[in-house]
């Protein structure tokens, strides 16, 4: 999940929104091959509101024009684009990440009738999937562009949770060839974790969720259902 950091500048600066990461919490203790934090890279302070949208389209190559040339209603309702990808099993699954000023406008964009015939027109073919998460914690991990991993699931307590991840660590999930990148949970539902990994090598990844040791982290977690995963390459 690549982060646009010199366009996300210009625009946020003329929103007046404040660039550092003072005080930034690590994901659990460090190692020597663990990203360093994205402290002073130009994002907004911690912690910040972002809405994902992923869905399905007809043709990547069609949707993208129709996507661009939206960018003004998207901008008057507060919305700064953080990056865009491709579904690595499924090119033509998108996710898009922005930065939203303003929860309530962004809620009120997302159900606007006019963002539906867009997506009709652009040939989005699947009900979206639209998450407004609170991000607690970044690393520069997913500042170049590559392949990355997003995980989110419902947990019994996120304290609780928190506990049971930080006492894993960083260290642990890099020698599955995950790189801690984001942690986030949900706005309106405190209890959805959802957390992106960078991956380098996607078959190592997915052996590595299907670890039995990994389940049992999990549920000695309290991690609720299914996770929902999805692998995605961000575009350039």
């Amino acid at each position: 999940m690549k982060i646009k950091r010199t366009r996300l500048m210009l625009t946020l600066s003329a929103a007046s929104i404040l660039f550092m990461f003072s005080n930034l919490q690590s994901f659990g203790q460090k190692a020597a091959s663990e990203p360093k934090s994205t402290e002073a890279s130009g994002m907004p302070a911690l912690p910040f509101n972002v809405v994902v949208i992923k869905h399905t389209v007809a043709d990547y190559n069609k949707w993208k024009p129709y996507f661009d040339a939206d960018s003004t209603y998207r901008n008057a309702a507060g919305l700064h684009q953080l990056g865009i990808a491709r579904g690595i099993e499924n090119p033509n699954e998108v996710e898009i990440p922005f930065i939203a000023d303003d929860v309530q406008k962004a809620k009120a964009f997302t159900t606007d009738p006019r963002l539906k015939d867009v997506m009709e027109k652009a040939g989005v073919i699947s009900e979206p999937g639209i998450k407004f998460i609170k991000v607690l914690r970044m690393t520069d991990a997913l500042e170049d562009p590559g392949d990355y991993a997003e995980i989110s699931h419902k947990v019994k307590d996120f304290d609780a949770w928190l506990k049971v991840f930080d006492g894993e660590g960083p260290a642990a999930r890099a020698n599955d060839g995950f790189y801690d990148g984001v942690l986030a949970r949900g706005i309106d539902d405190p209890n959805l974790v959802y957390l992106v990994f960078k991956i380098t090598d996607l078959s190592k990844a997915k052996a590595a969720l299907n670890k039995p040791e990994r389940q049992k982290i999990m549920q000695d977690a309290g991690v609720i259902g299914k996770p929902e995963v999805y692998f995605g390459r961000d575009q350039q």
